[in-house]
């Protein structure tokens, strides 16, 4: 394209480039994504994924193959209403290995010619554990073997391998972790305010006893079209044997549910998901051990500003701790590092077609509202949530004389703010630190130290 070109932010196209005369030809033609591109070991096919482009703001990721020249391109997984990646090829080249996410839990398939697909691993993790994102890494031996990484909600990931339907561990990292006493996740499901079903897991402190009255953290996963699932997390961990309790949840728009539950916010994010999580809230608070009126919330990017809409549409939380947020998302639109990319696919227009419409979404319009004591974190070197939205909540709230105070961390960028172990620590340090100054009550009193 030439400089005056509309930018495409996610239209790819796979190229052959010639080695002889350095000449490009275009393999792919469709609108939209085409990633990925594995050639078959026989060298007659080329597998990659993506989609045709529906200008929504999620579409399923799906494996296509087509011939060596280009021609003849099919979609294997039109049937799977899962995001699939990391395409790699059987060594006999009939078939193909793909990830993708089924509830919060990372799967690997193998998908026939024929668009068969059949099931070869679960329970797959990533490396990073802050948070407990779900995730995971594999890669196929010759022979058909797949290793992979999995681990627990008390173990970080560890290498397993698979083969004939059977898996077995191959690596024991963390068997440190054996001497800690650490907390139990718990799976339940929440029936939202419409009857969607919503996931949703507790993490309980290491002496958990139903009959005691604990505060209650609610933390909420970024993306938004991402997901949570049952995987080990050392904020959760570490906010859990402060004496806390840790709710997580998949809200609508959580990806590994398929394409119309992750666009139930499709232009209106936030929206329903913020009754997602008081439905939860409400959920866990009727198990009978949590004092609600020892309640707190957080979260990262996209669940940072959930929080920071959370404490503008209700005053239930005692205190909050905004990570990385959008807080106006007409500035946001216009400063964040893919800019091009929120209209179309997370609004209709821009900001200047639709100057009301972003404002109706930007918690920065709810901020009258704050009572809510609010921590602001985010990275000196974030450039997807730029550190001038959380600043400006901040000095927002001083304004209004709401209790709040600002963490910057050095050199972070947004996908790096707890990524050194020194940082991931002084991150939930911090936020516990700010919660347990408004923590009250029989739950202060029982507090234990992280």
């Amino acid at each position: 394209m030439n400089d005056d070109s509309p930018p495409e932010p996610i239209a790819t196209d796979v190229h052959e480039v010639s080695i002889d005369d350095l000449s490009i030809h275009t393999l792919t033609h469709r609108t939209g994504p085409n990633d990925q591109p594995a050639v078959s070991p026989d060298g007659k096919s080329i597998a990659y994924v993506g989609f045709e482009d529906k200008f929504v703001g999620y579409q399923d990721q799906r494996l296509s193959v087509m011939n060596r020249d280009g021609n003849g391109s099919r979609v294997l997984t039109a049937n799977l209403d899962r995001s699939v990646a990391d395409p790699i090829w059987s060594a006999d080249s009939r078939s193909l290995y793909v990830d993708y996410d089924e509830h919060g839990s990372v799967r690997i398939a193998r998908v026939g010619l024929d668009g068969s697909v059949r099931t070869i691993a679960e329970h797959l993790t990533a490396s990073d554990f802050d948070r407990p994102y779900s995730g995971g890494a594999f890669s196929v031996a010759h022979a058909g073997s797949v290793a992979f990484t999995s681990g627990t909600t008390q173990r970080p990931s560890d290498v397993w391998i698979a083969r004939d339907g059977h898996a077995r561990q191959l690596t024991h990292l963390n068997q440190a972790l054996a001497a800690k006493k650490l907390s139990d996740v718990q799976h339940f499901e929440v029936a939202a305010f419409d009857k969607l079903p919503i996931d949703a897991w507790l993490v309980t402190p290491p002496d958990f006893d139903a009959s005691r009255k604990y505060p209650l953290i609610l933390e909420i996963h970024g993306g938004p079209f991402s997901a949570y699932g049952p995987t080990f997390s050392t904020d959760d961990q570490l906010y859990a044997a402060a004496g806390y309790v840790v709710l997580y949840i998949n809200p609508r728009g959580s990806t590994g549910y398929g394409e119309a539950f992750a666009n139930q916010i499709d232009k209106a994010y936030p929206g329903h998901d913020y009754d997602d999580l008081m439905s939860a809230v409400d959920a866990t608070i009727a198990k009978g051990f949590i004092d609600p009126d020892n309640l707190f919330v957080t979260g990262g990017s996209g669940g940072g500003a959930l929080t920071a809409w959370i404490v503008g549409k209700t005053d239930r939380f005692r205190a909050a701790a905004t990570q990385k947020p959008v807080i106006d998302w007409s500035s946001f639109a216009l400063t964040s590092d893919v800019t091009p990319y929120y209209h179309p696919y997370w609004f209709a227009k821009f900001p200047w077609e639709d100057p009301t419409g972003y404002w109706a979404r930007s918690p920065l319009s709810l901020v009258g509202n704050v009572k809510t004591p609010t921590l602001v974190v985010v990275g000196s070197m974030d450039f997807r949530t730029p550190d001038s939205e959380a600043e400006q909540f901040y000095t927002a709230l001083q304004l209004r004389g709401i209790p709040t105070a600002l963490v910057k961390v050095p050199g972070a960028n947004h996908h790096g703010l707890a990524q050194r172990p020194s940082q991931s620590a002084a991150k939930a340090a911090a936020i516990l630190a700010w919660f347990n100054r408004y923590r009250t009550g029989q739950a202060a009193s029982g507090s234990q130290s992280p």
